[in-house]
């Protein structure tokens, strides 16, 4: 037998238990770690590696941060040995599919009542963003969610919000109130002063039409930052 073969594990020779696929029939599907989850997407690895293996390689490489994961590219992925086009297609889309399941359990609940349900319904929409994006979230007097917008799409450090923007659409939809948010891709989530600047200018324009900004939501990968909770608004 060659020194590769023997590296190399065949998971049809490991126990039952520890096969991902038969391992999620016996277990249920909360019982396979993350990297397990990758393998049975993968489907192989290569002559060196399991599929497991190569899963726990391709998530060390971003930490094992499942929010980094669904940021990488094709190419990216096809840089590892074993990964192919259709084997980095089949990942990017399963983290694609749960990334719009947060989404749409987001949208279900159809209340903003916090900081928190506000990241949740945002963070699937520019959390993973690789330029910056401002929204709006619209409610009504009952904090019931009214609608959602994207007012300017802009660079890697800084979009412009144009209050005529956001405000059109309040009237539009009736909103008593309005959230803020928008991304910053570099990772940092604390406001910069011109972030401070344009949430002041914004509460002060929606004094004037009976409109509540109620907050400011920060958000980068899994973690926000709240004008609100911070005591800015």
């Amino acid at each position: 037998m060659s020194e590769k073969k023997e590296i190399r594990q065949n998971i049809k020779s490991w126990a039952q238990d520890d096969r991902p696929r038969e391992k999620l029939l016996l277990k249920g599907k909360s019982s396979l770690s993350d990297a397990e989850l990758v393998a049975i997407l993968l489907g192989s690895g290569n002559r060196e590696e399991t599929a497991v293996d190569l899963a726990k390689r391709i998530l060390a490489s971003v930490d094992y941060n499942l929010h980094e994961l669904g940021r990488l590219t094709i190419p990216a992925l096809c840089a590892f040995k074993g990964i192919g086009e259709a084997k980095a297609i089949s990942l990017l889309a399963a983290l694609e599919l749960g990334r719009r399941r947060r989404l749409s359990d987001a949208l279900d609940k159809k209340k903003v009542f916090s900081s928190a349900s506000c990241f949740e319904l945002m963070q699937p929409i520019i959390g993973e963003l690789p330029h910056e994006e401002f929204w709006v979230i619209l409610l009504n007097a009952s904090n019931r969610l009214l609608g959602y917008k994207r007012v300017s799409s802009g660079g890697l450090s800084n979009t412009p919000a144009d209050p005529r923007t956001i405000f059109k659409e309040a009237l539009l939809l009736n909103a008593s109130a309005a959230i803020l948010s928008h991304n910053h891709p570099s990772g940092n989530i604390s406001p910069s002063e011109q972030d401070k600047k344009l949430t002041r200018k914004l509460v002060k324009a929606g004094e004037v039409l009976f409109i509540s900004v109620l907050d400011h939501i920060i958000i980068s990968g899994n973690r926000y930052y709240s004008f609100n909770d911070a005591g800015l608004m």
